[in-house]
């Protein structure tokens, strides 16, 4: 963990290396959060990441997205899965799936990215008990929205497991 006073004294090239991995394997998240320092607050750091983020092209945006992985993937399944993401899936669940689950998954995942061109993004983090039901379920809600709304959803919960991310990583 780090204090804020570390955070903000952190050279830019530091910053990037303790931070880039926030917003899934998009270090330019981190930075151009950078030149947001000194932060006042945690708050403060985590909003200038959601702004980096939000202030980026509608490619680059897309791109952070479709860095994210897939939700209930088999373990050893996907090499790219981040230890968080890793971490983050096996909380709610999504790493010991049954086999029917798994289908429902795999059917879900496939009807999502054939419509909207990215993975399905939630916080799994902030989902709470029956984590499984209620993320199928989200996503069979998800499968009615346009691709513009799915864009801003899929970006709120990338700020939201990023927020997440950042206080796991600094002292508040």
């Amino acid at each position: 963990m780090l204090t804020l006073a570390q955070v903000n004294a952190m050279p830019d090239a530091a910053f990037v290396e303790a931070f880039g991995s926030v917003y899934e394997h998009s270090p330019w998240v981190a930075a151009q959060a950078a030149k947001s320092r000194p932060f006042a607050d945690l708050g403060g750091m985590c909003a200038a990441f959601s702004t980096a983020m939000r202030a980026a092209p509608e490619a680059a945006q897309y791109a952070l997205v479709r860095a994210h992985p897939e939700l209930g993937h088999r373990l050893g399944v996907d090499p790219g899965l981040t230890a968080d993401s890793a971490q983050e899936q096996g909380g709610a669940g999504l790493d010991r799936l049954t086999p029917e689950e798994y289908t429902h998954f795999r059917a879900l995942n496939d009807a999502y990215t054939h419509k909207f061109g990215m993975p399905f993004v939630i916080c799994v983090r902030k989902v709470g008990g029956h984590a499984k039901q209620v993320i199928a379920q989200a996503m069979e809600q998800r499968l009615a929205s346009t691709p513009q709304a799915e864009l801003a959803e899929a970006l709120n919960q990338i700020d939201a497991i990023a927020a997440l991310r950042l206080h796991d990583k600094v002292v508040a």
